[in-house]
């Protein structure tokens, strides 16, 4: 019989390959439309329901770090899907897969982007944005289901909601996992302190201590560079970009004031030039922070064009590999201590009520306008729920059923 120490290498070590990875995370870079709380959907769906990679009491855990963390959350839970599945070759091929197709589109807008013209009113557009309100809503059926099933986590998850419905801030959500945590470890009893099982979070202690190293080293030492006339503009535009994906907490749509700071405040792109790629942004899938290979490419320096794209995509990303490197370790090993069960617990109920937040906004708000838009939605619940019809048909006809009444 092997020891519980083999067991648990066993149970740390990947059990698939980059390629598995970077297909099944390039199906939904192409699939998944509605940002970062509909990915958030997709992903359980794909790799909770469907691929069982992972139980949903693990996957509520990951989203409860990527929450917390500053950048992409979307992301970043894509990025330690793969870690897990394929180690740090599969968390690159999980990134690679998710956000290549919207990297290009989002550069092909850029150099069409005087004959793109306004797309906001499209009905195509309408539907993904309808669809993404099934998604999102059958997450929170099915994560509710087996993450709040007592009176005590139903009230955590309610609680979380209503803060983040009356104060929607990126501050309030690190403040409702804090609470949630806290509440947990005091409130809820040692009987809901279950075993868990690693990760399988293959990070090396040198690579996590080593990414917070390079991220506080080109945090505090581009800037110095810059001051000191050294890079020119090719410095001064990773600079922006890896600053801004470093420092926004809450990802998504919240990155677009630090993106507009850092683009439009200095001149690099115009005014009418950001709105159009953000309009663009809205009709892609994969992640709202691929908007940065636009701007890359469209802005008035060199770099710019595909040079530009790649660039800005880069620097954008990189911290949430540095973040989330050194801090998954430390995150594994502190919820399988006992006394971290009960935190966890209330955590993952708070991230279903986070969850309920987002499903009213941005995903309702933005939209449900009318009766037809509500019928749309819950027909797409249904194919998604009862007849477990594949995410990326059920997104196909929600398109088609938006242009069909626009």
């Amino acid at each position: 019989m092997a020891s519980t120490g083999e067991q648990v290498r066993t149970a740390a070590s990947p059990i698939g390959s980059a390629f598995e990875v970077f297909v099944a995370f390039l199906r939904l870079g192409l699939t998944s439309f509605g940002g970062p709380i509909a990915h958030i959907g997709y992903f359980r769906n794909e790799f909770v329901e469907r691929r069982k990679w992972l139980d949903d009491r693990d996957y509520a855990d990951i989203v409860a770090l990527c929450q917390f963390l500053p950048g992409p959350a979307s992301s970043q839970v894509g990025i330690s899907l793969g870690l897990m599945r394929a180690g740090l070759l599969g968390s690159l091929a999980a990134w690679i897969g998710f956000t290549t197709p919207s990297v290009l589109a989002m550069a092909t807008f850029a150099l069409v982007v005087s004959t793109v013209g306004d797309i906001s009113g499209a009905g195509w557009l309408q539907g993904l944005k309808i669809v993404a309100v099934a998604v999102v809503a059958q997450a929170v059926w099915g994560m509710a289901t087996k993450l709040c099933p007592d009176r005590a986590r139903a009230s955590f998850a309610v609680a979380a909601a209503v803060l983040m419905l009356v104060w929607p801030t990126a501050i309030a959500q690190v403040l409702v996992i804090v609470l949630a945590g806290l509440a947990g470890y005091w409130l809820l009893p040692k009987a809901d302190r279950p075993t868990v099982t690693p990760l399988r979070l293959a990070v090396p202690r040198v690579l996590a201590i080593g990414s917070w190293v390079v991220l506080a080293l080109l945090l505090f030492g581009l800037p110095l560079l810059l001051q000191s006339g050294m890079g020119g503009h090719t410095l001064a535009l990773f600079d922006a970009f890896f600053r801004t994906g470093a420092l926004v907490f809450g990802g998504g749509h919240v990155v677009l004031p630090l993106l507009e700071a850092s683009v439009v405040g200095p001149g690099w792109v115009n005014a009418e030039q950001f709105i159009a790629g953000y309009g663009a942004a809205q009709a892609v899938p994969g992640p709202l922070f691929t908007f940065a290979a636009y701007l890359g490419a469209i802005n008035n320096q060199v770099p710019n064009g595909w040079a530009g794209a790649l660039l800005a995509i880069v620097a954008i990303f990189l911290p949430s590999f540095l973040i989330l490197f050194g801090a998954l370790p430390l995150w594994d090993r502190l919820r399988a201590e006992p006394a971290a069960q009960s935190a966890l617990n209330g955590i993952n109920a708070a991230v279903v009520g986070l969850l309920i937040a987002a499903l009213y906004t941005p995903v309702w708000t933005s939209a449900i306008a009318q009766p037809v838009d509500l019928a749309i939605a819950l027909v797409a619940f249904l194919l998604l729920q009862f007849w477990k019809l594949p995410p990326w048909l059920v997104v196909l006809l929600a398109a088609l059923a938006g242009a069909l009444i626009r």
